[in-house]
């Protein structure tokens, strides 16, 4: 029997009958379906796809310092070949202290490195950067190499971009003040190396490096005076780097790491070329081959040249003779010591390279 009381008269609206859940399954659009979990891929996805671009990418990235070193070596064979048939006739155990130095060499711009910046480093990380830093500083000027080496190995370590970048500036700064000290330590502890005639510059080069200095500085005021967009970001550079190196120079371990290395560091690089002209026969003492060296980097070190080699090698050449070597042993002298910190150790270099950039440590 059915009611006759109307519907309308029923309190609030009627129940609805709920959906089944496996017909509310089946009426659910594929484009609303859960995201899969992060880091993994379908398997028709192109990031897995061995032509993808980012494995393209990083293949490619991999490959780019031994392409660079066989291009290099192919267009200065002529070099490599005088360098390694000089060698070939040299003392050998002089030139094992020379690839002694050499190793001492990266050990050094490690502990600089570290030096230069607060936070500890992995040392066996550190170094082998350094390795592949030196692979890579051989084929850009003025060091770009290497420091987008550093810098990439500083952030992959955790290091804010700020700070690394105010640990190259420190670094770059620290390794020619430290050289011209070591350069007027050796000048008064060797007054009889004073007679350099022709070697000192005149007073044109000075005008033309005060020129230089004061262009640079009145240019960085304009910028950070007039560009707003640069304005910020610098002063955050020039605030982080003060910082930096105030905390630096409060621990006895980064002052002494930061200016002893950087203060080996030429004296290590003389030692190279003194091991390798004593395998030659150069008629120069230690001391005169360092000497040459300082006021060679001094003289035309700021010349943007892949890893120096050029007008380093130019006036290093030049100043030896000046000691009284002859120019051959002197050329001879100089290519052994390229042969020998260039050659050698740029394809392991650029294998290492290789590999930290292929395990993303850099």
């Amino acid at each position: 029997m059915s009611s006759s009381l109307p519907l309308s008269d029923l309190p609030g609206p009627l129940p609805t009958c709920p959906v089944p859940a496996v017909a509310a399954l089946t009426t659910v659009p594929a484009a609303s379906a859960a995201p899969a979990e992060p880091g993994t891929h379908s398997p028709l996805t192109p990031a897995d796809s061995p032509f993808g671009p980012a494995r393209l990418a990083r293949h490619a990235l991999t490959l780019l310092p031994l392409v660079l070193v066989g291009a290099w070596a192919a267009a200065d064979w002529h070099t490599v070949r005088d360098g390694a048939a000089r060698l070939a006739s040299a003392d050998p155990w002089w030139l094992l202290a020379g690839l002694f130095f050499t190793c001492m060499g990266w050990v050094c711009a490690a502990v600089v490195r570290q030096g230069a910046i607060p936070d500890r480093l992995p040392p066996g990380l550190l170094l082998a950067s350094q390795f592949a830093a030196g692979a890579a500083n051989q084929v850009l000027p003025a060091s770009i190499g290497a420091h987008a080496v550093t810098l990439r190995f500083l952030q992959s370590q955790g290091i804010p971009l700020a700070r690394g970048t105010a640990s190259l500036a420190l670094y770059s700064l620290a390794k020619p003040v430290a050289k011209t000290v070591v350069l007027l330590g050796f000048l008064v502890a060797f007054p009889e190396l004073l007679h350099l005639g022709e070697l000192v510059p005149g007073r044109r080069t000075w005008v033309l490096v005060a020129a230089g200095v004061v262009t640079a500085l009145v240019t960085a005021a304009l910028l950070m005076t007039t560009v707003r967009a640069l304005r910020r970001p610098l002063l955050g550079f020039v605030r982080t780097a003060l910082t930096d190196a105030r905390i630096l120079h409060t621990r006895p371990n980064r002052v002494l790491a930061l200016w002893g290395g950087a203060a080996a560091t030429p004296l290590l690089q003389a030692s190279v070329i003194a091991s390798v002209g004593f395998a030659l026969g150069l008629p120069l003492s230690w001391t005169q081959v360092t000497l040459a060296l300082l006021l060679a980097s001094t003289a035309v070190g700021a010349v943007p040249a892949p890893g120096g080699i050029g007008p380093v090698d130019a006036a290093l050449v030049f100043t030896m003779v000046t000691f009284g070597a002859p120019m051959g042993l002197a050329a001879a002298t100089v290519i052994g010591y390229r042969v020998l910190t260039v050659w050698v150790p740029l394809l392991p270099g650029a294998l290492v390279l290789s590999i930290m950039v292929q395990r993303k440590i850099l």
